[in-house]
């Protein structure tokens, strides 16, 4: 039975904010049904997987999990451990928004289970939340910070979006200066994306809003890591910062390309070498529950090539690579055929190498995208 990885889509969300392409929507009249799919889709899995895999971390995103209550929170959860197997300690995030809970309902989800919240603030700055269209502001922002500390949990991450249009490095500065009064332990920060299908998207086609070039992101960017690498983060992925000890388990596993389960509508799964993703619609998902107990909408099986790419861009993005485990795993041809490559990038500071495994420095992680298209 392997530790793996247990992903639990809710789609719920109050308000669809201009920048978000994750399945969210903003009614919630199947809730219900919902929670009585997934269950069905729990029962699948067990069927098929109660055996093979043991789960380390959980990790509720959407939407906004967080809109739903402690309790029915706690219903899945217990549905969950009377149909797999738990490690003890295990981590189990759930995604929250400003404005979707208070100090009574943080100290229950602690209550109930929960031991990770991730708390998506985007910015402290009053104009750039009403630009992203967010339902907080500056102050409510920082008060679900310092309510869920008080609540009890320990493991608290933040989510921060810089490069936002006429957004100075001042401005910038402000926001990590303000995250790091706050008791927290990860924070993650984000480039604005421009992503297809997105309220954002068609502002900029035409012409309500301009975004800031490339070199001002890595700009800003480098500035991000330096930092907070003054202020005690390390940085284990290209977005991801960590006071020690509080790396996130549940994203390593995706970054360590090892086994995970994602249920609800557009989750992703992948064990061994097959992934397969849910359909992207509620309504769909409930009804293809209700035919075949999944709601599988397709799959591939990955390739060794294949296998073997994915391994060596997830690892180089996070933790570093350890080269014995790539040659264990798919044998030497890649490490013969990017010998001189890898060489010019560790010469050139991009790359640290430390006894038997390759990792990015923090100029790497700036130009990690071409680095990798040059070595895959």
């Amino acid at each position: 039975m392997e530790d793996s990885a247990l992903y639990i889509h809710i789609p719920f969300c109050e308000h669809k904010c201009i920048y978000c392409d994750f399945y969210s929507i903003i009614t919630f009249e199947n809730k219900n049904e919902f929670i009585h799919s997934l269950e069905k889709e729990i029962d699948y899995y067990s069927d098929n997987f109660r055996d093979k895999m043991k789960f380390k971390t959980i990790f509720f995103g959407g939407g906004t999990p967080s809109i739903f209550s402690p309790d029915e929170i706690a219903h899945i959860l217990e549905y969950l451990n009377s149909k797999f197997h738990f490690t003890e300690n295990i981590e189990i995030t759930l995604e929250t928004n400003p404005g979707t809970v208070d100090k009574e309902k943080l100290k229950a989800f602690k209550t109930n289970g929960i031991n990770r919240l991730s708390i998506g603030i985007q910015s402290f700055d009053e104009n750039d939340l009403r630009f992203l269209t967010r339902i907080h502001d500056k102050k409510s922002a920082i008060e679900t910070v310092v309510s869920a500390y008080q609540s009890g949990f320990k493991n608290l991450n933040i989510d921060l979006i810089f490069n936002l249009p006429n957004q100075t490095k001042e401005k910038w500065k402000e926001n990590l200066d303000i995250a790091c009064t706050l008791p927290i332990s990860h924070i993650s920060t984000y480039s604005l994306i421009l992503e297809r299908g997105t309220i954002l998207n068609k502002m900029v086609l035409d012409g309500k809003v301009k975004l800031q070039d490339d070199d001002y992101d890595a700009d800003l960017y480098q500035f991000t890591i330096e930092y907070l690498s003054n202020a005690g983060f390390i940085q284990y992925e290209v977005s991801n910062f960590a006071k020690v000890g509080f790396e996130c388990l549940h994203n390593l596993f995706y970054w360590q390309h090892k086994n995970y389960l994602g249920l609800g509508p557009s989750a992703h799964s992948f064990y061994k070498n097959r992934r397969w993703w849910n359909f992207t619609s509620l309504k769909r998902y409930i009804e293809e529950v209700k035919i075949k107990s999944n709601a599988i909408m397709s799959e591939e099986k990955l390739s060794v090539s294949e296998l073997q790419s994915e391994f060596i861009m997830l690892a180089l993005r996070s933790k570093g690579l350890n080269l014995q485990e790539v040659k264990d795993k798919f044998g030497n041809q890649w490490l013969y055929k990017n010998e001189s490559k890898i060489e010019n990038y560790i010469q050139a500071g991009y790359i640290l190498q430390q006894e038997n495994k390759l990792k990015l420095t923090s100029s790497g992680y700036a130009v990690c995208d071409e680095i990798l298209k040059n070595l895959l």
